[in-house]
C-alpha cells in the first residue's frame, strides 16, 4: 500500500520534530509528508520541509479540520492517508505498520490508533485517554467513534466523501458515521499507539469541549446536554478520577487539577450544546489560534521496538550544526589556529 501523511499544523515547532522524527524511524516508509499548515508564524514550515515534508497553505481566515484534511488529501497522491496533530509522536517503530494493517481488508474504510498522554498531562485526561483507548484492538468496531489524530482511512473513500468543512470540530466522528451507514468497517488498533500531548491553559480546555459539543450539535440532532447532566457528570467524573488517582498515590498532588479539569470540560460542553451553533470571528480565534501553547515532555519506552527519541534528536541536533559549520572554522581546525575570527555557530 502506497502511504500519504498528511500533518496538520499551526506553530507547532516546539512538538513537530519529534513527530517527523518518529515517522522516519518506522519500519514501512510512506510515500511522502504532506503538512498542512493554517498560517504558522513560528519554524513548523521550516522545520518540516528539512525533513522532506510538501507543505499546503490554508488561509487562517478559512480554516477548519475539515477543510484542512481535505486540503491534504486532496494534495495526496498515496491509496491511504495517514493523519497526525503536530503534536503527537508514534511509541514504536512498528506504529505505521500496525495502524495500517488492518486496511488490507477491503471492508475497512478507516483505522485509528492508540493515544496516551505523558506524565505531564492533566491527570483527568489520562484518564479520558484509558477509556477512549483501551488496550485490546477490535475490528469491525460497533461504534463510530474514532479520532483523527492518529487515524488512516482510504482515499478512495474520501473522494467520494470528503470532511465536512463547516463544522467546528468532530468531523472524524462524523465522516466515520457516514462511512460506516454506508456499509464500511472501522478498526481500531491498540497497537498503533502515540503520545499526545495537550498541555493546555483551562481556557483551552473549556473552549475545546465548547467547540465540540457545537459539533455534536451538528452531527447528532437528538444530542442535548443540560445543567442536570452537567451536575451528574461532574460529580460521577470527579469521584471516578479521585478513586483512581488514590489508587495511584497522587490524590493530594492532583485533586486541584481533577477539580478544574473536569468543572472546565463539563462547563464548556454545557455551553457548546446551548449556547450559539455559529463560530463568529472571535470565537474562531479562540477556539483554533490560543495566544498559549502548551509545552512538551518526552517519555521514555522501555519495549525493544521503542524508538529512542533523545538518541535521535541529538543525532539530528549534531548533524544540524555540521551542516552549519563555517567553512573558516573547519579550516583553523585543521590547520591550528585561533578560532577568534571565526564565527561561533550557536544551534537553533
Amino acid at each position: 500500500m502506497n502511504l500519504s501523511i498528511v500533518i496538520r499544523a499551526y506553530d507547532e515547532a516546539e512538538h513537530i520534530e519529534r513527530l517527523l522524527i518518529g515517522i522516519g524511524a518506522q519500519t514501512l516508509t510512506p510515500q511522502e509528508v504532506i503538512l498542512v499548515d493554517s498560517g504558522s508564524t513560528d519554524d513548523t514550515v521550516a522545520i518540516a520541509r528539512a525533513y522532506g515534508a510538501r507543505v499546503v497553505e490554508v488561509d487562517s481566515a478559512e480554516f477548519t479540520f475539515g477543510r484542512a484534511l481535505n486540503r491534504g488529501c486532496g494534495a495526496a497522491t498515496g491509496e491511504i492517508c495517514v493523519f497526525t496533530s503536530a503534536h503527537v509522536y508514534p511509541v514504536r517503530t512498528t506504529w505505521l505498520e500496525h495502524l495500517v494493517e488492518p486496511l488490507r481488508d477491503d471492508r475497512v474504510v478507516l483505522s485509528y490508533g492508540r493515544q496516551k498522554g505523558n506524565h505531564e498531562n492533566r491527570f483527568s485526561e489520562q484518564q479520558i485517554f484509558a477509556q477512549w483507548f483501551p488496550a485490546q484492538s477490535v475490528c469491525p468496531q460497533a461504534t463510530h467513534f474514532c479520532n483523527n489524530a492518529n487515524c488512516a482511512i482510504r482515499r478512495s473513500t474520501w473522494e467520494s466523501m470528503p470532511y465536512d468543512e463547516a463544522l467546528p470540530g468532530l468531523e472524524d466522528i462524523a465522516w466515520a458515521k457516514a462511512a460506516q451507514a454506508a456499509g464500511g468497517w472501522i478498526a481500531y488498533v491498540a497497537e498503533a499507539e502515540v503520545v499526545h500531548v495537550h498541555d493546555e491553559t483551562w481556557q483551552q480546555v473549556r473552549n475545546r469541549y465548547r467547540r465540540e459539543a457545537m459539533a455534536m450539535r451538528s452531527i447528532d440532532e437528538h444530542a442535548h446536554f443540560t445543567l442536570s447532566d452537567l451536575a451528574s457528570l461532574l460529580a460521577r467524573n470527579v469521584a471516578s478520577d479521585l478513586r483512581a488517582a488514590l489508587g495511584q498515590g497522587v490524590l493530594r498532588k492532583e485533586v486541584g487539577s481533577i477539580l478544574r479539569f473536569r468543572y472546565n470540560q463539563l462547563a464548556g460542553t454545557y455551553r457548546g450544546f446551548n449556547g450559539p451553533s455559529e463560530i463568529s470571528t472571535q470565537l474562531r480565534e479562540r477556539f483554533y489560534y490560543p495566544a498559549e501553547a502548551g509545552r512538551d515532555h518526552h517519555p521514555r519506552g522501555d519495549e525493544a521496538d521503542a524508538i529512542d527519541y533523545p538518541a535521535l534528536e541529538a543525532a539530528a541536533h549534531h548533524a544540524r550544526l555540521e551542516e552549519e559549520r563555517p567553512r573558516g572554522v573547519e579550516d583553523g581546525v585543521r590547520n591550528g589556529t585561533s578560532g577568534s575570527k571565526a564565527k561561533r555557530v550557536q544551534p537553533r
